[in-house]
């Protein structure tokens, strides 16, 4: 952390000279400035989206839209994830049930699904939270069980020499232990959410930043698909240090 605050400096700088590079090869015409526009346009098109909003909708509209699934979607996978990945990594019998299961359909990226949610569930906004609860599910799931098999052989016996009751086992030994790895998989989780949005949003939607990008680019409004990318890239950026946050206040006591 001390190395990090002493080169801090390096990322602004690096920041600010990618912005100069930006003014610089927009405002001399070396990129066509339909494909890549300028810090000016950018601003005027930012300016115009939070005071006019975007295809009738606010900018507060499509913010909060995609905000609401993505967190909704995150929450059930992550409310049903623990408690699976606890299951598996705890239970032989469950891993040998579920697992291969898990394996199988954790590689299919979520946007093949697409259909087949639109089959079953129809365009409402059950789709889009269950296109992004299930991706955040399986890593939840991933992470919980891995983190349940690496606990130590010894920590739970010697939680059993002491006292603790097998069915207390789970709660107030293994899942304790297991926690740093479950939080990388919320932190995987609260990412793969966010940018899965761009995706659940093909489904019908009618506000969104992920609609709005598709709306953008399919009415060549190039400008607007920058900013919509910018938009999630900040909030993306809000939700990391979020969650590195919660870890630290959970984990306090990890590297003591």
């Amino acid at each position: 952390m001390v190395i990090y605050r002493t080169y801090r400096w390096l990322s602004w700088l690096t920041g600010g000279l990618l912005f100069v590079l930006w003014t610089i090869v927009t405002n001399l015409g070396w990129v066509d400035p339909v494909l890549l526009p300028s810090p000016q346009t950018m601003f005027h098109t930012t300016v115009d989206f939070f005071s006019n909003g975007y295809a009738g909708n606010s900018a507060l509209n499509h913010v909060m839209a995609s905000v609401f699934r993505t967190f909704t979607g995150l929450a059930g996978g992550i409310v049903f994830g623990i408690p699976i990945g606890l299951l598996i990594g705890y239970y032989p019998a469950a891993n040998a049930v579920l697992g291969p299961m898990f394996s199988f359909i954790r590689p299919v990226p979520p946007i093949a699904f697409i259909p087949l949610v639109i089959l079953y569930f129809g365009i409402g906004e059950f789709p889009k939270i269950l296109l992004i609860g299930t991706a955040a599910f399986w890593y939840v799931v991933l992470n919980t069980s891995n983190g349940v098999r690496s606990v130590p052989i010894d920590l739970i016996r010697a939680a059993l020499n002491l006292g603790v009751k097998p069915h207390q086992l789970v709660f107030r030994v293994i899942f304790p232990a297991a926690l740093p790895q479950v939080m990388t998989g919320v932190k995987t989780a609260t990412a793969l959410s966010w940018a899965i949005v761009v995706a659940a949003e093909l489904v019908a939607a009618q506000m969104g930043l992920g609609y709005m990008i598709m709306d953008a680019a399919t009415f060549f409004r190039v400008p607007y698909v920058y900013l919509g990318i910018i938009i999630i890239g900040i909030i993306g950026l809000a939700l990391e240090f979020l969650t590195n946050a919660i870890e630290t206040r959970l984990l306090h006591w990890r590297g003591r």
